[in-house]
């Protein structure tokens, strides 16, 4: 019986955390936007957010896959990234009406994945990540602001519209911090141990 190790491919891996970099950016640079100028169109507005979503979505599948060194930034991203996926594809089709909806989805979403982040960085402690605190940090602001969301009364489209604003920065932000500090792309990465038997030529 011998052991085998096979080495991995890396492109996936380095793939979703570009990607996951980029559309961090993307998101916070978004709600940016949408604080500064919140009367932008509402068509315009659920174009470029549901675009931004179906991107997102398919990064955090990639990132599912790619089985980084640790298995913690990831680890959720299944289920996140298909919800995500098809909340995008939703918001393009219902961009006339959609600030309300939006609100109360985004919301619990970005709520879910602030309580999910709070369990990964408890995780990323145990490995041994020393910046574990940064994670939890964002993660709980990303939660309120999606709880903010939820519950938020409808007193007009702007204040939504901001509060949805401030949402997606603090979701950028934590995303940001979690690929850069729970990630591990190391060369010549081994997938996990093969063994068989096999016979020398």
């Amino acid at each position: 019986m011998k052991t085998v190790g096979i080495i991995r491919n890396t492109v996936p891996m380095r793939t979703a955390k570009t990607g996951y970099i980029f559309s961090s950016a993307i998101l916070f640079i978004l709600g940016l936007l949408l604080v500064i100028s919140p009367e932008t169109g509402k068509e315009v507005f659920a174009d470029i957010l549901g675009v931004a979503m179906i991107i997102f979505g398919i990064i955090k599948l990639i990132g599912y896959f790619s089985k980084d060194l640790f298995r913690l930034a990831f680890q959720y991203d299944l289920a996140f990234g298909i919800l995500i996926t098809i909340l995008g594809i939703i918001t393009i089709i219902k961009r006339g009406d959609i600030i309300e909806f939006l609100c109360i989805v985004l919301g619990i979403i970005i709520l879910a994945d602030g309580l999910f982040k709070i369990q990964m960085s408890m995780d990323a402690r145990e490995f041994g990540i020393h910046k574990w605190w940064l994670i939890l940090s964002f993660a709980i602001i990303a939660g309120i602001g999606g709880l903010l969301l939820v519950f938020m009364p409808a007193e007009g489209s702007l204040v939504l519209i901001r509060l949805i604003g401030i949402a997606l920065m603090a979701e950028g932000v934590v995303n940001l911090v979690t690929v850069l500090t729970a990630v591990k792309i190391i060369k010549h990465q081994k997938c996990d141990v093969l063994e068989g038997e096999y016979r020398e030529l």
